[in-house]
């Protein structure tokens, strides 16, 4: 298991002091920090880093605190304990999101165009309407998602994957520097989840931005992500995924998500 202290804290302030912020090219580190809610700590002893540019997967049973950490990511939660700190290299409000809840909901009683573009809202602060920068940008992530042909159609008349890509449209319009995805295969028959995963990994191979994604299929999951976080209520595990794959925790994880996928078949 690899783990970072407060004196790699500290260097890293250092070097970015001296070298410029690009030097240590982590989004977003943690530094033995712990989250809860109304005084009761649900995840401890958080020490890891994702850099920009990572596929980073965050497994664990429910209830181990994956969801928490996730708000902690999104600046809904301050640490308990500890401290989360961000490297964000085009402002605070750059981290798109997909909740399990957001993915489940079928019956949005809106065009998948409006859907999309909505995914501005974030950065447009008082202004009451889209800029044309704003629209073109909603496009191209149809384009990019390949729904552009159903910009007019509505949400609730769409297949389960199409849904998802919608969605994934709506964040990518928050997105510059990260996508943080929440169980966001939940309820897809799996060749839809499969092309959403090929389409995950283009959008970081070949666009760069980082993806975040909190996941029971860690068997699939595994096989596109660059490092993996394993929680149990607390750390048990981050490192890169071949490690993972090779650790008895990850083997029988593995294990445990490969049986309960044949199961479903």
């Amino acid at each position: 298991m690899q783990t970072r202290g407060h004196g790699f804290t500290i260097f890293k302030k250092c070097a970015n002091l001296i070298l410029g912020e690009d030097f240590i090219s982590d989004l977003i580190v943690c530094d033995n920090a712990a989250f809860g809610y109304d005084g009761h700590i649900v995840v401890r002893g958080l020490d890891f880093a994702v850099k920009h540019g990572d596929y980073f997967c965050i497994a664990g049973e429910n209830g181990s605190g994956k969801s928490t950490l996730v708000r902690g990511m999104l600046r809904l939660l301050k640490p308990m304990q500890g401290s989360i700190s961000f490297n964000l290299k085009t402002g605070n409000k750059t981290i798109g999101y997909l909740s399990q809840a957001q993915a489940l909901k079928k019956d949005f009683p809106a065009g998948v165009k409006e859907i999309v573009l909505s995914g501005n809202l974030s950065s447009m602060g008082l202004r009451p309407f889209y800029s044309r920068a704003e629209k073109q940008k909603a496009l191209e992530n149809m384009e990019r998602l390949g729904i552009s042909a159903l910009k007019d159609v509505c949400f609730r008349e769409l297949s389960g994957g199409q849904q998802r890509r919608v969605l994934l449209a709506r964040s990518l319009c928050a997105a510059k520097d990260a996508l943080i995805l929440d169980e966001p295969f939940a309820g897809l028959d799996p060749l839809a989840g499969e092309s959403l995963y090929l389409l995950l990994q283009k959008l970081n191979t070949e666009s760069g931005i980082t993806i975040i994604m909190v996941s029971h299929d860690i068997e699939n999951a595994a096989k596109y992500a660059k490092h993996v976080l394993h929680l149990k209520n607390r750390q048990v595990f981050f490192g890169p995924v071949e490690d993972y794959k090779k650790s008895e925790l990850g083997k029988e994880f593995l294990d445990l998500s490969a049986k309960k996928g044949e199961g479903q078949e």
